[in-house]
């Protein structure tokens, strides 16, 4: 069941929480000299553009991105990721939204590696054509979550993993677990960033609490919600699951959920949480 296009979602609340994360995670790791590997499980095309069919028939981005530009009054974290999103587009107008793999492209060094997975065809398809040529990137056609175990540990020895699904197919949620349990087993010292929708409250805190009982120590919860959990409106909020997350995460996150809810919370109901699942 390959029916997901990320195209109809890009630049919505659930991209600028995840992308809030992952640049916050990026900008610590790259302070040191040695190399860093980069791991995405779910690439999807890596580039979308807000004309496009598919973005201007739910235009999510209006619950996202689009509220955010232009604006001086950021969060330090927010506006790290925002120069991100300005940079992509070249130009004053916000008419492209950055996937994780450009995103991670902009920010990774030459002596950094890319290795971006995906199954949908088109959306491989569509990820050739942006990344290829380029020697930093190993590109896939194939299961990200088998791949990841695969890769165990990087030869750098350094890694950030983001593990994003659509969890269009419901064993998902208990394949990403079990994913990251025997990932976490080659490869203890990685940083993985695991994002969950929230549709069923329920799939979620049973996710948060076979995570909490798997062994694994420095785990952090980090969810933004634009309307309260509901079982009829679809996704309503979102999180990131961040094992061995930069010291500075926590604090930023403190910095910038507040005001994310703030702004992209709809009829007063934005909130957000931070939660430390299990401690170093």
């Amino acid at each position: 069941m390959l029916s997901y296009r990320h195209s109809f979602h890009a630049g919505n609340f659930a991209d600028v929480l995840k992308h809030t994360v992952a640049t916050s995670i990026f900008n610590y790791m790259l302070k040191k000299d040695k190399p860093l590997c980069y791991l995405d499980t779910h690439s999807g095309c890596g580039a979308y553009s807000f004309q496009s069919n598919e973005a201007q028939k739910t235009k999510e981005f209006n619950n996202g991105i689009f509220p955010l530009w232009g604006r001086e009054d950021l969060p330090v974290p927010v506006a790290r990721y925002m120069e991100q999103v300005v940079e992509f587009n070249a130009q004053t107008k916000l008419a492209h939204y950055p996937g994780s793999p450009s995103i991670a492209l902009q920010m990774l060094r030459d002596i950094d590696r890319l290795f971006l997975f995906e199954l949908h065809p088109n959306e491989f398809t569509n990820m050739r054509e942006n990344f290829s040529g380029n020697r930093q990137i190993k590109m896939a056609k194939s299961d990200g979550l088998q791949g990841l175990i695969a890769n165990m540990p990087p030869k750098e020895r350094r890694g950030f993993i983001l593990i994003d699904p659509s969890y269009e197919i419901k064993t998902e949620y208990q394949e990403v677990v079990d994913t990251l349990i025997q990932a976490h087993k080659r490869f203890a010292t990685g940083t993985y960033a695991l994002w969950y929708p929230v549709v069923k409250r329920a799939a979620i805190d049973q996710m948060e609490s076979e995570l909490v009982n798997s062994g694994i120590k420095n785990i952090q919860l980090f969810e933004l919600g634009i309307r309260a959990d509901s079982a009829e409106l679809g996704m309503t909020s979102s999180g990131m699951i961040v094992i061995n997350p930069p010291w500075t995460l926590q604090q930023e996150m403190q910095e910038s959920l507040p005001f994310l809810a703030k702004t992209l919370g709809q009829d007063g109901q934005g909130f957000y949480r931070i939660k430390t699942l299990v401690k170093e």
